[in-house]
């Protein structure tokens, strides 16, 4: 007699765990995305504010690429790639702000 399963209930299996896997994560991105919102309309300070939803928006995009973009399971120099966009393009943004700032974009015309 052969207890062996059928390898269609171990696939579906295997499918059905990466599903929850997947819909915890989303509930997890959906608590921190109501914390974020929480934490706007609290009066904190405006320097720990913006630290706070920093840090949380830096979570939420570490679990999408990792795991919504499948980089958890892709070869290092594919992650590796990703990761040097991602600081150009921080650094262009960051580049940008500096360069393009409040008080330097003042029409002449208004200035006394």
């Amino acid at each position: 007699m052969d207890l062996a399963l059928p390898a269609d209930i171990t696939g579906s299996s295997h499918a059905r765990n990466r599903f929850h896997t997947y819909v915890q994560i989303a509930m997890i991105l959906a608590i921190i995305t109501g914390v974020e919102l929480l934490l706007i309309f609290l009066p904190f300070p405006r320097a720990l504010l913006i630290g706070s939803l920093v840090l949380l928006s830096a979570v939420k995009f570490l679990f999408v690429i990792f795991f919504f973009m499948h980089l958890r399971w892709d070869r290092v120099l594919c992650t590796c790639v990703f990761f040097i966009g991602l600081v150009l393009g921080g650094g262009t943004l960051c580049a940008l702000v500096n360069l393009f700032a409040v008080k330097d974009s003042i029409p002449l015309s208004s200035q006394p």
